[in-house]
C-alpha cells in the first residue's frame, strides 16, 4: 500500500500500521485454546506424577560435560520467556538482549552459530541480519521436556561447527499404555503487566498420541532500578501439535506442525521486531531392538520458517527532529528465511563399544524486501508493496560417527568425527557500500548509495573437519569421577558473518570473498564429587582459535553512523566454571557457583571483545513437605578486559564495567501432589545496574549510543502450575 504521511501526524502512523487482520485472528484463536484448556485442566482432579515444590535458580552438570535440566519448572529471576533468557541458570552463560525478551545465548565469551542450538532435532534459523530474531528467540523454553547442553567441541552428533557448546531443546515421545491423557497447564503474572499462559496437553492410547503445546507471553516497557522506562515491551505466542505412531513398542512415527508469532520492541536498536512469525513441520522415525548388533534407526527430517518484520513506527514513533533520515521518517524491513533439513544415524552396540554414526544435510535462502519513503512527496509504500529479493543461498551435508569404549567398570573412552561439505552463494546484484555518492537534500549531508556487487552469483566452498576425543575416569580413591578432552572444530562463515557485515566502497575487498572458516582446537577437563551432604563439580578449559571471527566498527560517513568490518584474527581463549551444594541440615541446602571466561587476540595482542566478566551465584534454601524458600544472590565483576569498537554482528566493547550484586528471593508451595504455587521478587533492592554484554541505547528511543541499557528494577511475579 502507498501512503501519504506527515510529521505532525506520527501517532496516526502507529494507529494506521498496527493492525492485521490475518494475525489477528490467529491472536483471538490461540487466546481462546489457552483460555479454554487452562479452565479445563484447572476444574480436574486426577494426577499422573507429583510436581516439585522448587524453583530453580541453577543447574550443575548430570556427567563430564554434559548439563541436563527440565525447562518446564519455574526459575529465577522471573520465569523465561525464550531460550537465551533461561539458558542464563547455567553457569557460564550470558546473553546479549536490548530488550525485555529475545535474548542472544553466549557461552564462555563465545557467541552466535558457535553454539549449535536446535530445537527437537531440528535448527530454526532467524532472518534479522543483525540477529533481532536471534534462533533462540523462537523457542519456548516450557514447550520442551528436556534442555541438554554439551561444553566445547564434544560431540559431533548433531550438525557442524559446535565449538562453544551443544544446545539440544527436545520433546519425549509419550507412553500411554491404555487409553488416558494428562494436561500441564501454567498462568503466570508479574510486574509491568507481564502475564504468561500456557498448556501442555496430550492423549492417546499404546498405539499413539495426539499432543497439543499453546502458550502466550505479553509484558510492558519494564522500569530499571532508577525508576526510568525502558523500550522493551513485548508480546508472542506459540502452538505446536503433535501427532504420534507407535503400532509396537519398538517403533515411533511422530509429526510435529507448528507456528507462533510476536512483537518487541528494543532500546538498543533502530527498528522494533514487529513480526516474529514462525512456521515449522518436522518428521521423526525411529525403530528400536532391529537386532543384536543394531539396535536403534533414527530418521528426521524438518522446516522451519523465519518470517520477521521489522519498523520504526508500530511500537515506537519516527523523531521528526532526528539527524538521521532512517529515523525520521517510517521505515520497514521485511526479511524471511526457509530451512529445510535432515538426519539418518543408528547405533550399533556390540561387547563393550557403542557406535552411533550417519549423516545429515541442511539447505537454507535468504530473502528480504524493505519499504521506500519519498522524502519530497512524503509518499511512504509499504514493503509488502514490493516482490521478495534473494541474497543467499546455504547448503551442507556431513558424515559422522561417535564411538564409546568401554574400559572397565570406571573407565570410558570416547570420540567421534565428523566431515562436512559447506557452500554458500552471494546472490545480491546490489549492495549499499556506505560510499557516498550524493546529498541528503534535508540536512545537506553526504548519503550512500547502492553499487554493482562484484561477488554476486559466487559459490564459496569448504570442506570442514572436526573430531574430539574424551576419556572420563572413576577415581578409586575418591567418589569422583575426573574426564579430559581434546576436541576441534571446524565452522563455516555463518549468514551474518558473510553477508550482515557492512562492504566498503567498490573495489574494496568484501567479507564473502576473504572470511576464513573458524578453526577452533580446545581442551576440556573436569572432576565431580559426591559423598554425604557434599556434591562438588568443576569443568576448565583451554582453547586456541584460528581465524576467528570478528566484527570491527569504524566511523561511517554520516554523523552518529558506523559500519561493521568482518576479519580473522587468532585468538586464545580459557576459563573455568565450578560449583556445588552443601546440605546444612535436613532442611536448608546452601549453593554457590563461579564462572570465569578470558580471551587474548594473539594476532593484535590485546583482549578479545565481548568476553563476561567474572561471575559468582550464591544461593540458600529451604525445603520442608510442601513448603521451599530460597535467596539467590548474584554478583558480578566489573570488566576491565575490553577491546573498543570489536565485538560481533550484535554488539561490541564501547567501555569498561562495573561490578553489581543483585540479591533474589522466591518461594513455592505444593497445595497438592497436582497444584504448585510459586512466587519471587527479582532485584530485591531495585539496584540500578547494566550487565557487560550490552547493545548499548540508541536515539530513536531517547538514549545515546554510549549509554548502557539498565535491566530491570525489583520486580515481582508469581505463577501457578496445574498438573493431571
Amino acid at each position: 500500500m502507498t501512503r501519504n504521511i506527515r510529521y505532525a501526524a506520527s501517532a496516526r502512523v502507529r494507529t494506521a500500521f498496527t493492525f492485521n487482520v490475518h494475525r489477528m485472528r490467529w491472536k483471538l484463536a490461540h487466546a481462546a485454546l489457552l483460555a479454554g484448556l487452562s479452565g479445563g485442566a484447572l476444574a480436574a482432579d486426577h494426577s499422573q506424577h507429583e510436581l516439585a515444590p522448587t524453583v530453580i535458580t541453577g543447574v550443575a552438570p548430570v556427567a563430564s560435560v554434559t548439563v541436563v535440566t527440565d525447562p518446564k519448572i519455574p526459575r529465577q529471576p522471573v520465569p523465561a520467556s525464550d531460550a537465551g533468557d533461561y539458558l542464563q541458570t547455567i553457569p557460564g552463560f550470558s546473553a546479549l538482549r536490548g530488550g525485555g525478551s529475545n535474548a542472544d545465548p553466549v557461552f564462555r565469551g563465545m557467541f552466535g552459530s558457535r553454539l549449535n542450538l536446535l530445537s527437537n532435532g531440528g535448527v530454526m534459523l532467524g532472518a534479522c541480519p543483525s540477529r533481532m530474531d536471534s534462533p533462540s528467540s523462537y523457542i519456548t523454553p516450557q514447550n520442551f521436556d528436556s534442555l541438554t547442553v554439551i561444553k566445547g567441541p564434544q560431540t559431533v552428533l548433531w550438525g557442524p561447527g559446535a565449538s562453544a557448546a551443544t544446545i539440544l531443546f527436545e520433546r519425549e515421545p509419550e507412553n500411554f499404555t491404555e487409553l488416558g491423557g494428562r494436561v500441564d497447564a501454567s498462568l503466570l503474572a508479574g510486574s509491568e503487566g507481564r502475564f504468561d499462559s500456557a498448556i501442555d496437553a496430550a492423549t492417546g492410547s499404546s498405539q499413539g498420541y495426539l499432543r497439543l503445546l499453546a502458550n502466550h507471553s505479553t509484558s510492558n516497557d519494564y522500569q530499571d532500578g532508577n525508576g526510568d522506562d525502558v523500550h522493551s515491551q513485548w508480546e508472542k505466542w506459540s502452538s505446536d501439535l503433535v501427532l504420534g505412531w507407535t503400532p509396537t513398542a519398538d517403533t515411533l512415527v511422530e509429526l510435529t506442525v507448528g507456528t507462533g508469532d510476536g512483537e518487541a520492541a528494543y532500546a538498543g536498536r533502530g527498528m522494533d521486531g514487529t513480526q516474529f512469525e514462525r512456521q515449522s513441520l518436522a518428521l521423526r522415525v525411529a525403530q528400536e531392538n532391529l537386532g543384536e548388533v543394531l539396535q536403534k534407526v533414527e530418521a528426521r527430517v524438518y522446516y522451519n520458517y523465519a518470517d520477521h518484520v521489522m519498523d520504526n513506527y508500530t511500537l515506537r514513533d519516527p523523531d521528526p527532529a532526528a539527524a538521521m533520515a532512517m529515523m525520521r521518517n517510517p521505515a520497514a524491513t521485511n526479511v524471511d528465511r526457509r530451512t529445510l533439513g535432515g538426519r539418518l544415524a543408528g547405533t550399533w552396540q556390540w561387547n563393550a563399544y557403542e557406535l552411533v554414526a550417519g549423516v545429515d544435510a541442511q539447505t537454507n535462502e535468504h530473502r528480504k524486501r524493505a519499504s521506500t519513503f519519498n522524502m519530497m512527496t512524503q509518499v511512504y509504500t509499504d514493503y509488502d508493496e514490493f516482490g521478495w529479493t534473494k541474497d543467499a543461498e546455504f547448503s551442507q551435508y556431513g558424515l559422522f560417527g561417535e564411538l564409546t569404549r568401554e574400559l572397565s567398570e570406571r573407565q570410558k573412552l570416547i570420540s567421534g568425527v565428523r566431515i562436512d561439505r559447506a557452500q554458500a552463494t552471494d546472490e545480491r546484484l546490489m549492495f549499499n557500500s556506505h560510499h557516498p555518492t550524493a546529498t541528503d537534500p534535508v540536512t545537506g549531508k553526504p548519503i550512500s548509495m547502492n553499487w554493482a556487487n562484484p561477488s554476486a552469483g559466487e559459490t564459496r566452498r569448504d570442506t570442514l573437519y572436526s573430531g574430539f576425543l574424551r576419556y572420563e575416569h572413576g577415581l578409586a580413591s575418591l567418589p569422583a569421577t575426573a574426564y579430559f578432552g581434546l576436541g576441534h572444530s571446524q565452522r563455516f562463515p555463518d549468514y551474518w558473518e558473510l553477508f550482515s557485515a557492512s562492504p566498503g566502497p567498490v573495489g574494496s575487498i568484501q567479507a564473502f570473498e576473504t572470511v576464513e572458516p573458524e578453526k577452533t582446537t580446545q581442551l576440556d577437563v573436569g572432576i565431580q564429587y559426591a559423598k554425604g551432604p557434599l556434591e562438588a563439580w568443576a569443568s576448565a578449559y583451554v582453547g586456541q582459535v584460528n581465524d576467528y571471527i570478528m566484527f570491527n566498527y569504524v566511523p561511517g560517513m554520516m554523523p552518529g553512523m558506523t559500519r561493521s568490518i568482518a576479519t580473522n584474527i587468532d585468538a586464545r581463549i580459557a576459563g573455568a566454571e565450578l560449583g556445588g551444594s552443601y546440605q546444612l541440615t535436613d532442611n536448608w541446602k546452601a549453593d554457590a557457583s563461579l564462572a570465569y571466561a578470558w580471551g587474548e587476540n594473539t594476532s593484535d595482542e590485546r583482549a578479545m571483545p565481548q568476553i563476561p566478566p567474572l561471575e559468582a551465584r550464591f544461593g540458600l534454601g529451604y525445603e520442608r513437605g510442601s513448603w521451599s524458600a530460597a535467596g539467590l544472590w548474584r554478583v558480578v565483576a566489573a570488566q576491565t578486559r575490553v577491546a573498543e569498537n570489536q565485538g560481533n554482528v550484535t554488539s561490541k566493547d564501547f567501555d569498561d564495567s562495573t561490578g553489581f550484586g543483585v540479591l533474589s528471593l522466591n518461594a513455592a508451595y505444593r497445595v497438592s501432589k497436582n497444584f504448585k504455587l510459586s512466587a519471587g521478587v527479582d532485584n530485591l533492592l531495585d539496584k540500578a545496574y547494566s550487565e557487560h554484554l550490552n547493545q548499548a541505547g540508541n536515539a530513536g528511543v531517547g538514549m545515546s549510543a554510549s549509554e548502557r541499557i539498565n535491566e530491570p528494577g525489583r520486580s515481582l511475579w508469581a505463577r501457578m502450575d496445574v498438573s493431571f
